[in-house]
């Protein structure tokens, strides 16, 4: 995905939920704070973009968005169940009403059998109890192509989640 349709992502995203009145939080492993810097490099994201956390390791992921240990010990931190744990953590340590986690495998390194080099896990949360997690295998099309995918589906999971919202102010 290009930077030109990554920022017209973010504006879409930025429109929506300003528009409705919604704050928004990210929750970032693999991609280590883009989808927030792609919000953030737009002039006047401040009255939708609440925070982002950068959860690279399991402790971060623990300690500042609440993932259980058991969850991390039991399926790992590239999995389902903890995209959903790191977006429900987002909205529970933050005053946003949308949040979107990512987790995964980046490359070129790192990646295994059962979990190989370009799976990502996201997972998009409301707090009117919403939530959506979805599945990439990008293949081992590089670190940067991954990343950058990543960023375009987290917020495509934003705006899927941002059009169905009501005003939550």
């Amino acid at each position: 995905m290009d930077e030109a349709r990554i920022r017209a992502a973010a504006s879409e995203v930025l429109d929506l939920c300003r528009a409705r009145k919604l704050m928004v939080a990210t929750a970032e492993s693999c991609t280590g704070g883009l989808v927030a810097g792609a919000l953030t490099a737009i002039a006047g994201s401040s009255d939708v973009v609440d925070r982002g956390f950068v959860t690279y390791t399991n402790d971060a992921k623990h300690e500042m968005l609440g993932v259980p240990q058991a969850v991390l010990a039991s399926v790992g931190a590239v999995s389902r169940e903890t995209a959903e744990a790191m977006a429900r953590g987002a909205l529970g340590r933050s005053k946003a009403h949308l949040a979107v986690a990512i987790t995964g495998i980046a490359g070129p390194g790192g990646g295994s059998d059962a979990k190989p080099v370009g799976l990502v896990h996201f997972a998009a949360a409301a707090r009117d109890g919403r939530l959506v997690a979805e599945e990439r295998r990008f293949g081992a099309i590089g670190r940067d192509a991954v990343r950058a995918e990543s960023v375009a589906v987290a917020l495509g999971l934003l705006k899927t989640l941002a059009v169905s919202a009501g005003s939550a102010r």
